[in-house]
């Protein structure tokens, strides 16, 4: 699917694809082997951006924008938008592991703490025993940007993982994506927390019910109240804006 059949939500574009297209997409991708930024939106990420038109601006000229949240979708379809079904970030990180130790495609996991994605790449090489590592480092670093990018460049590395929160992995990616020669570059944000067994993910039947981040809010609520609470509330004020406006112009 190409670009033209995107559509406009929120300030963003999202490209309307199953999980199935997206990976198929994005073999396309790593084939033609020039470097290409990916991005997963939810509810977070659209409020993120709205106020910030630096991020509005590198989240755009992704060459893949999912909707990794399941209230994007519900958003989407209420305002007339057609889009096949949520595509989790974390399940497509899960997905690109399982696909790159049959494609042979080499792939770096750069984020979290060093014992973290240590258990990650170990999960994975014992999942995947054909699995491909091209590298893996911890996400701490203040002002080695550069060595970063040449140890990942040297690793040949066909996909990239980078597990930073948001905004700073979309900002990172997009300053060092040319340097960094690498055809697929995802942030999974903290998907290698997961993975590893720091933080649990919802049970499935939350998932399907778009209630993850009340799983997330209730593991810390102190920490999260702000973030789902608080942004919740204004991501539903937007979606309700913009169902008015587009009344109004009918």
């Amino acid at each position: 699917m190409e670009k033209e059949k995107r559509f406009y939500l929120l300030g963003t574009y999202l490209d309307p694809l199953s999980m199935q297209e997206t990976l198929a997409r994005i073999e396309q991708l790593i084939l033609i082997r020039e470097p290409v930024q990916h991005v997963a939106i939810n509810a977070g990420k659209i409020n993120l951006l709205q106020r910030d038109a630096e991020l509005r601006s590198i989240i755009n000229e992704c060459s893949l924008i999912s909707a990794d949240g399941q209230a994007i979708v519900w958003a989407a379809k209420f305002l007339n938008h057609d889009i096949p079904e949520r595509v989790a970030g974390i399940d497509l990180f899960q997905e690109l592991v399982r696909l790159a130790a049959e494609k042979s495609w080499r792939v770096y996991y750069f984020g979290a703490k060093q014992t973290v994605v240590q258990k990650v790449v170990s999960k994975h090489q014992k999942l995947y025993p054909n699995l491909q590592v091209a590298g893996f480092r911890n996400g701490y670093f203040e002002e080695e940007s550069e060595e970063i990018a040449a140890e990942i460049r040297a690793s040949r590395a066909d996909i990239l993982f980078v597990g930073f929160s948001s905004p700073k992995k979309e900002f990172w990616i997009h300053a060092n994506l040319e340097k960094l020669h690498v055809p697929f570059v995802m942030g999974v944000g903290g998907s290698f927390d997961v993975i590893a067994g720091k933080t649990k993910r919802a049970p499935l039947v939350m998932q399907k019910a778009g209630l993850e981040w009340f799983y997330r809010f209730l593991q810390e609520p102190r920490r999260m109240a702000k973030r789902y609470l608080i942004g919740n509330a204004i991501f539903l004020c937007s979606v309700l804006k913009e169902k008015w406006r587009m009344e109004r112009k009918k």
